[in-house]
C-alpha cells in the first residue's frame, strides 16, 4: 500500500509548507479544484471540506453554497481565515483544527464531502473515508481529487519505489483509486468513473455516491 506519513509528520510538513503553499499549488492545482467544487456544490448546499488548507478553493464556490472546512494544521487555518475575511467569503461558516480520521459532526450533516490532494496521505484513509461518509447525507457525494498511482506498469514500479522520500515531504507517489473504490464497494458506496482533470490527466477527481 506503500508508505504513509504519520499525523505528527503531516503537521510538521505543512507547518513547513503554509508560507509558500499557495505560491507553489495555487495554478496548478485551479483547475482540479474547480472541478472538485463543481462536483461536490451538486449534491446540496451544506459542504464539508476536508484538508481545506490555505482556503486555496475556497473562492470557487457560489455565494449561495454553506462551507465547513477543517484542517489538521492550524499554520494552514490561520492563512485560510485571513483569505476568507480580506475576500469576504460569507459562503464560509467555519474553519476548525481537526482531525480527518476523527470528526466531530454528527451523522448525515452534510449534503456533500471533498478532500482535495488529501487522501492519499492521512495515516489511515481508509478512517477518514469512514467519517466523511459517516457526517455525509443519503443521496449525497464524497468528491475526492488527487494523483493516483499507476496500477501496473514502469511507471507504477517508479512510484513504488520513490513512495518512502514522498512520504517524507508530505505526498505520495503510489496510491492507487483502486484502493479507494474497493473501500466503498465494501461500505456500499458507488464509485463512479475517474474524471481526468489538468494537467494532462495528472490530477483525477473521484466520486462516491452513498445511496438513499
Amino acid at each position: 500500500m506503500g508508505a504513509q506519513p504519520t499525523t505528527a509528520l503531516m503537521r510538521k510538513a505543512y507547518q513547513r509548507w503554509a508560507p509558500v503553499y499557495d505560491i507553489v499549488y495555487d495554478k496548478l492545482t485551479e483547475p482540479a479544484a474547480r472541478a472538485a467544487v463543481r462536483a461536490v456544490e451538486a449534491c446540496g448546499p451544506r459542504i464539508l471540506e476536508v484538508g481545506v488548507g490555505t482556503g486555496l478553493s475556497l473562492g470557487y464556490y457560489s455565494p449561495n453554497s454553506e462551507v465547513h472546512g477543517i484542517d489538521l494544521s492550524e499554520d494552514m487555518l490561520q492563512r485560510a481565515r485571513e483569505k476568507v475575511a480580506r475576500r469576504g467569503l460569507r459562503h464560509v461558516k467555519s474553519l476548525d483544527v481537526m482531525d480527518a480520521c476523527h470528526l466531530t459532526f454528527p451523522d448525515r450533516s452534510f449534503d456533500g464531502v471533498t478532500a482535495q490532494f488529501l487522501i492519499t496521505l492521512v495515516p489511515d484513509p481508509e478512517r477518514a473515508l469512514d467519517e466523511m461518509a459517516r457526517v455525509l447525507r443519503p443521496g449525497g457525494e464524497i468528491v475526492l481529487v488527487n494523483h493516483f498511482g499507476q496500477d501496473t506498469g514502469p511507471i507504477a514500479t517508479v512510484e513504488r519505489v520513490v513512495a518512502p522520500l514522498c512520504a517524507r515531504i508530505g505526498w505520495s507517489s503510489d496510491f492507487k483509486a483502486s484502493r479507494i473504490e474497493s473501500w466503498a464497494r465494501s461500505r456500499g458506496l458507488e464509485p463512479l468513473p475517474l474524471e481526468p482533470v489538468f494537467p494532462g490527466g495528472f490530477f483525477k477527481v473521484l466520486r462516491l455516491h452513498k445511496p438513499v
